[in-house]
């Protein structure tokens, strides 16, 4: 019986390592205020006309796009455009120049880089 106990131990290997489930998004947990502040420029980003203007932004090619060139493929007033604007500007996520009448606005790459660390 010695000897059967010894070759069932013999064929079975060793337990797998455990692999994690969902491996952290963060490596240190967030600070109050620092998880305060990324709640602030997520929920910016929760608006769907802004994500889009974003994304606009984001995928000039020329880097930067004036505001009279977003009302129509966002089908939303300029006003409404303009609105949009500002907030994702007052979030840090956007800059504007005002050239004449008209106001152009580029990505602020390390915004981005910043909220995308976050998740990476």
């Amino acid at each position: 019986m010695a000897a059967r106990a010894q070759v069932r131990m013999s064929q079975t290997s060793p337990p797998a390592p455990q692999e994690e489930c969902c491996p952290a998004v963060l490596s240190t947990p967030l600070t109050e205020a620092r998880a305060e502040e990324l709640a602030r420029a997520f929920g910016v980003l929760a608006d769907p006309a802004r994500l889009r203007l974003l994304s606009l932004l984001a995928s000039a090619e020329a880097g930067e796009v004036c505001v009279c060139e977003l009302v129509g493929p966002l089908g939303r007033s300029q006003p409404t455009v303009s609105h949009h604007l500002k907030i994702l500007a007052d979030a840090g996520l956007i800059r504007g120049e005002k050239r004449g009448r008209w106001v152009w606005y580029r990505v602020v790459p390390a915004t981005l880089d910043q909220l995308r660390g976050v998740l990476a």
